[in-house]
């Protein structure tokens, strides 16, 4: 018999409320996963995907369904409030995102970033953060993430821009500075990973504002906007266009690939 699942909890976000109302109105209609999908142009699995939460409806499957079921433009409404308001799921609708990604552009001026750190790196951040409660659970999670990354049997490309001063950072001892260092040489190796650093004498570029990550995913983007206490996910095709075009600024600021190896080379050399 197929597995009956709850509906998602419509209280915690946006999206499970999409979600949730997808489904009612699915079985409000009588209708099984596979008639839905007919309509919405998905596959069964997609719908199944789609309930769970895992996926996302589009613009273009949210006008079918308002006109299949004369809803008055409610999903093509909730979507679009769901995209544009502060998602409480938002880290793990990132990992999600990330696991299936092609290409995974990041920009970071404070730290190595997952999915670059090395397990104590990670753990030394923890430690001097305030909002983590469990650092070995979170650690774990973290790991997991990374992993879910770059050692899957597709991995995406990965593209990074960091700056030059998130390498002079002391982040624990000296021991754990010279690991992470190693480690972000070795995934320079990478035929599928590009590290670039964006020299101090650069000066002043957009990336100033914050760190953020564009995400491709099938035939779309996604942005993830960091902040210290939840990011803030951004799925409206406008405001993704300007983190790209972001990117591609502070990118042209980077020194080129060897030239960036040749940084870290030299710091790592510096603390030996």
């Amino acid at each position: 018999m197929p597995i009956v699942r709850e509906p998602l909890n419509p209280k915690i976000s946006l999206w499970h409320m999409l979600a949730h109302l997808l489904r009612w109105e699915r079985e409000k209609n009588g209708l099984s996963q596979a008639q839905w999908g007919k309509i919405a142009s998905a596959a069964p699995s997609s719908v199944a995907n789609i309930e769970a939460g895992r996926r996302k409806i589009d613009e273009r499957q949210a006008k079918i369904i308002d006109k299949h079921f004369r809803t008055g433009g409610l999903f093509q409404l909730l979507l679009w409030y769901a995209r544009n308001g502060h998602n409480p799921d938002w880290a793990q609708s990132v990992a999600a995102y990330e696991s299936v990604a092609r290409l995974l552009k990041i920009y970071q001026g404070q730290y190595v970033p997952p999915p670059f750190q090395t397990e104590e790196y990670a753990r030394a951040l923890l430690r001097a953060s305030s909002d983590v409660k469990d650092i070995e659970a979170t650690l774990k999670a973290r790991m997991a993430r990374q992993a879910a990354i770059l050692d899957r049997p597709d991995p995406p490309y990965v593209w990074l821009l960091l700056d030059e001063s998130v390498l002079d950072d002391r982040i624990g001892s000296v021991e754990i500075m010279q690991s992470q260092l190693r480690h972000l040489l070795e995934l320079m190796a990478h035929p599928r990973i590009s590290v670039r650093i964006v020299p101090q004498s650069a000066g002043a570029h957009v990336g100033k504002d914050g760190p953020f990550r564009v995400i491709t995913v099938d035939s779309r983007d996604i942005a993830y906007a960091g902040a210290r206490r939840g990011g803030r996910l951004i799925e409206m095709c406008s405001e993704v266009d300007d983190f790209r075009l972001d990117f591609d600024l502070i990118g042209q600021k980077a020194a080129s690939d060897d030239a960036s190896r040749a940084l870290v080379e030299r710091r790592l050399e510096a603390i030996e």
